[in-house]
């Protein structure tokens, strides 16, 4: 039987006078046309749905209609029909290139399909195109081409801020820099310590960089290893620069306020008209002293200034340094502005080095695992520059600093020893400094009220 004859035939007449022998039982070829016409079944529903809405549509209004949820309103759209006479061609044609380990600027413009010429007149011709000899990793360069690939414009982004731009005109190419305006805004933090300064810090939305600032425009009167109680608080009034609207960086603590122990210090920045920046007391006293209070980074206080047993002679010896436990290889700081006296090893005192400032001061750093390299025995050395590294050598019983502080030859204690302030500001700008000081303390004031009016219950 034939494919034509099976779709046609009449079962039922077959069957006329006679029993059907076997049972009909579809197999895969009947599923087939069954779902063939399902589909073109569909189909033709589908059109005819479609005609008959549209049909609909020409009788209805073209006025827009509000469903329950969302009010769809026609928009008004510009007239594209006539061109401007005015209207310039704009080529958008910019290519990005980030610069990576190893790349030359002829190396760059290769890959853009640029000549050498070009290259070569635009070094020769455009002063500023210097900058481009000190490319480095993750730069950016864009590339601007018109449609037969010739370069009109180059953009090499120096900072997030700052861009060169190098373009093509009639008489050759020429250069100018770009910045963008930052724009700055005065913030304000304030906290409680209940567990370290550096947690505080974080609670009050303070970067790392600005709680560091923070103890260190403090350090010299507070010791933030040993003397931060729970209680103790912090106001400060700090800059945020922001970018297009997007925060770029934090900027520089303007004045702060640290409660330690019940005993209030302030702080106010101050730039005179010379340029010199520093930090005044409310009152024009520097807020440096001429010495930090601790030359290193300490885990703990080993051993205090007095009368001691000592671990290794094992005999009462009168102990006239302070010994800071720290990590081996940890830096060591000069505690003031000097000249190195003495570098070299001094019997139990291992590798040390001694430092005169001045005609009363003299500072000794003992048991180092190694010296700062370049320094030796007449080198000028600045507060805070790194001389050596701590260690055990001597009689030693673990890595630690020895530190003396002398005043006229004479050993003190280094922890509680008066420090000699450094110089107050300058005469000559005493008047503008007081009158930023007291707008400053005015804004710090004015907030941390209205921080304690917020948190007063009601």
């Amino acid at each position: 039987m034939d494919y034509n004859t099976f779709l046609t035939r009449d079962y039922k007449t077959n069957q006329q006078g006679r029993e059907c022998k076997k049972r009909f039982r579809p197999n895969k070829l009947h599923m087939l046309v069954v779902l063939a016409s399902v589909v073109a079944l569909g189909t033709l529903l589908s059109f005819i749905s479609i005609d008959a809405k549209a049909t609909r549509a020409d009788k209805l209004d073209s006025t827009p209609v509000a469903d329950p949820v969302h009010l769809h309103m026609p928009l008004p759209l510009p007239d594209l029909t006539e061109e401007r006479d005015d209207a310039e061609p704009v080529n958008e044609n910019w290519q990005t290139h980030i610069v990576k380990k190893g790349e030359s600027l002829a190396l760059i413009f290769k890959k853009q399909h640029l000549r050498p010429q070009v290259l070569h007149t635009i070094m020769s011709t455009v002063k500023s195109a210097a900058a481009l000899r000190q490319l480095r990793p993750g730069q950016q360069l864009e590339f601007q081409l018109d449609e037969n690939h010739q370069l009109q414009k180059l953009v090499y982004h120096l900072n997030q801020t700052r861009s060169i731009l190098i373009d093509k005109t009639d008489s050759g190419y020429r250069s100018q820099i770009n910045e963008q305006p930052i724009e700055s805004r005065s913030t304000y933090a304030s906290a409680t310590i209940k567990n370290s300064l550096f947690m505080a810090g974080q609670v009050a939305g303070l970067s790392d960089t600005l709680i560091m600032q923070l103890a260190g425009i403090f350090a010299w009167d507070i010791d933030f290893a040993l003397d931060i109680r729970e209680g103790d608080q912090f106001n400060v009034l700090y800059q945020e620069q922001f970018l297009n609207g997007k925060k770029l960086r934090d900027g520089d603590i303007l004045a702060a306020e640290f409660i330690n122990q019940g005993h209030t210090y302030r702080a106010i920045r101050f730039t005179d008209s010379e340029g010199h920046t520093d930090y005044y007391t409310p009152e024009g006293l520097s807020m440096r002293k001429a010495f930090l209070r601790t030359p290193v980074d300490f885990r703990r206080i080993s051993s205090r200034f007095g009368e001691r047993f000592h671990p290794i002679l094992n005999t009462m010896r009168m102990h006239q340094g302070v010994d800071y436990a720290a990590a081996r290889g940890t830096p060591i700081k000069a505690a003031g502005d000097g000249k190195i006296i003495f570098r070299g090893r001094k019997g139990g005192y291992g590798r040390t080095i001694i430092i005169q400032h001045g005609g009363r001061y003299s500072t000794l750093y003992a048991h180092m695992q190694a010296y700062r390299k370049g320094l030796h025995t007449g080198s000028r050395v600045r507060q805070g520059q790194v001389i050596g590294y701590v260690g055990s050598s001597g009689r030693a019983t673990g890595p630690h600093l020895h530190y003396e502080f002398r005043v006229n030859g004479i050993h003190r204690n280094p922890l509680t020893v008066r420090l000699p302030n450094a110089a107050p500001i300058a005469p000559k700008f005493k008047e503008a400094f007081l009158q930023q000081a007291k707008s400053m303390q005015a804004q710090l004031q004015m907030h941390t009220e209205t921080r304690l009016a917020l948190h007063q219950p009601h």
